[in-house]
């Protein structure tokens, strides 16, 4: 519709003008420019980023805006609001592929296919250098020295494959600050998931051994495994050590338990990742399944943005560029379309990871199998996000017309506070639109101001001036202006919110403030609107809809604010102490086991700790003494 739409205005004498002025920039552009690899930038007038392309040649591929007839009516849309364009150049096109992928996902031009949603996945790690080696997991980049195992599609499949690793092997599970200060075991070693290394209730080197066994079976080597816990049940029943054979006999069996219950990989894939992608009424759902070890661990689903009539082989080439740019890439990608630029993606992967990286569409019978199951889950996945789009679309439309809105309402940003007796408070932020609640644009707000805090008029007054007073002047990180408020309170929080929007200039940004019912009872609840009160229906859908949107706010407030307490609480004197950075803290705490030990310790013993000279010992010595 918008496209036929901006096809149809574009009759208008000066939108035809902004197109062929928009041409005109980049035309002049173009001799200007090296005949080398690069990225080219479109900017608006306030110089926001519209697209970012890349090329081989980038003043031939320029070219193409300026000289084709029959351009898209979204690329024509984007060139009439071209003011200027930047290029840079690099050393090949692969690196412009990289750079290209990196400033998509950093910018989020509206003209380009986006990514959206991404996120680092986790990793299970086990440590290489401890005495004692932890099983946990782990996000973002892998700084520590030790194994990495995955990428995991969620925090789910993470956690089953660590329970399996517990069931089996017992390794520890804590952290080194519970570790070290163990006197006796918890309650993992009497559930038989942990061995109790902390106080060695078992020898290091029968740990250790374990710890590889653990290694071998995540890396798809658990037959191996089973045929060596058989040999030490059998030696040990020999040696009359039956503790050792029933602890070698309760392995084999969850061994054998898991492998019975775990998904069976038909593909035989050691490391690859499956990629399919569904596209249906302009909107597409990808789906990626990891393989690793010969084992499936796990799946995500991705709604990229893009133009409704993209080609399907570029949006999948978009994915991949911005899906890997900051992870690790399996030697094998299997798709079930082909991929645009499939040769270039292959050789940037292969010289980035300094191994080959092989991208294809399906072939063999069992992978075409697995992409077609990727491609029913991403079909149904899809299915599911449109249904609840229209939902939400008609609910949005309702509400709307119940409270004869003016705007047009994509956007809803619901408020909430919360603290105890003024300690720890917080506001929260959260969003929803016709596609559901966008986690990505929830925010808290730190409650600055001392004298307001306990007060519920007052909190919301800050939050609410905090964030549309920096939306307005429109600094870097703000989020853009909502459709609709709506308050958690009554009266008098909708008048404190209107008397701040009105002072900064917002006097069309309706507010909805939604009072809870006689003793708190839901079905119950008050709406005020222009100084109106509603009650809707016990049984209406529009009410429902308003309660699920004030309750998801105030379970953010809440856990936000406990997540606040918490940090309050486990705060150390050692936090007041001047010079005592994070390392020195830790190091503290690992030799003393507390900061209560630490205040009763000596001035030798201070200084005895790795890390802590004479003077800081001094320091803090005398900060507990005098």
């Amino acid at each position: 519709r918008d496209n036929i739409g901006w096809y149809r205005s574009c009759k208008n004498k000066n939108i035809m003008d902004s197109l062929e002025q928009g041409k005109k920039i980049i035309k002049d552009k173009i001799p200007l420019i090296s005949k080398n690899p690069g990225i080219y930038k479109m900017l608006s007038s306030s110089g926001e980023i519209l697209y970012i392309g890349k090329a081989k040649n980038i003043p031939n591929r320029l070219k193409s805006y300026v000289t084709d007839s029959n351009l898209p009516i979204r690329t024509e849309r984007m060139l009439s609001l071209t003011h200027n364009l930047e290029t840079t150049t690099t050393n090949n096109e692969s690196e412009a592929l990289l750079l290209e992928a990196n400033l998509i996902k950093k910018h989020k031009p509206r003209y380009n296919i986006l990514l959206r949603d991404d996120k680092s996945f986790p990793y299970i790690y086990i440590g290489n250098k401890d005495k004692w080696p932890q099983l946990t997991k782990l996000r973002g980049k892998k700084s520590k020295s030790g194994y990495y195992f995955g990428p995991f599609a969620s925090i789910g499949s993470a956690n089953w494959t660590i329970k399996i690793l517990q069931k089996i092997f017992q390794l520890r599970v804590c952290d080194d600050t519970v570790f070290k200060n163990r006197e006796r075991p918890c309650i993992l070693y009497q559930i038989k998931r942990c061995s109790a290394p902390c106080v060695e209730h078992i020898a290091k080197k029968e740990y250790l051994s374990t710890v590889n066994d653990a290694i071998d079976f995540i890396s798809g080597k658990s037959r191996r495994i089973q045929k060596n816990l058989s040999k030490e049940m059998e030696k040990a029943s020999k040696e009359l050590n039956y503790e050792k054979a029933a602890i070698a006999r309760d392995r084999i069996k969850a061994l054998t338990q898991i492998q019975n219950s775990q998904k069976i990989n038909q593909t035989n894939l050691n490391e690859a990742d499956v990629i399919s992608i569904y596209k249906e009424t302009g909107k597409t759902c990808i789906q990626v399944f990891f393989f690793r070890s010969k084992q499936n661990w796990g799946n995500q689903a991705f709604y990229p943005k893009h133009d409704p009539d993209d080609a399907i082989k570029d949006i999948l080439s978009s994915f991949i560029s911005q899906f890997y740019e900051n992870k690790t890439i399996p030697v094998l990608i299997i798709t079930n379309y082909e991929v645009s630029e499939r040769v270039l993606i292959e050789k940037t992967f292969s010289n980035r990871e300094r191994k080959r990286i092989v991208v294809k569409k399906a072939k063999s019978k069992n992978e075409i199998n697995i992409s077609k199951l990727a491609e029913r889950n991403a079909k149904q996945a899809l299915t599911q996000k449109l249904i609840q789009s229209d939902t939400n679309n008609n609910l949005i439309e309702n509400l709307t017309k119940k409270f004869k809105l003016n705007n047009n309402i994509d956007l809803i940003e619901v408020y909430d506070n919360s603290h105890i007796q003024g300690s720890d408070s917080i506001g929260a932020l959260i969003c929803f639109g016709n596609e559901g609640f966008i986690k990505k644009r929830y925010r808290k707000f730190n409650i600055k101001n001392d004298k307001i805090k306990g007060d519920d008029y007052g909190m919301m007054k800050e939050v609410l001036f905090r964030r549309f007073s920096k939306a307005i002047k429109e600094k870097s990180g703000s989020l853009s202006l909502p459709d609709l408020l709506m308050i958690d309170g009554g009266k008098g929080q909708y008048s404190v919110s209107r008397e701040v929007l009105n002072e900064l200039g917002l006097h069309d940004l309706p507010i909805l403030a939604i009072a809870k019912g006689k003793k708190r009872n839901a079905g119950e609840e008050k709406i005020y609107y222009e100084n109106k009160e509603f009650i809707l229906n016990k049984n209406d859908p529009l009410l429902f809809f308003i309660q699920r949107l004030r309750d998801e706010a105030h379970r953010f407030a809440i856990s936000t604010h406990r997540a606040k307490r918490k940090k309050s609480l486990s705060k150390s004197l050692l936090d007041q102490i001047q010079g005592i950075g994070r390392q020195r803290k830790r190091a503290l705490l690992n030799h003393f086991g507390s900061a209560r030990a630490v205040e009763s310790a000596s001035f030798d013993d201070l200084k005895s700790v790795e890390g802590i000279e004479d003077s800081v010992a001094k320091k803090i010595y005398n900060f507990f003494h005098e």
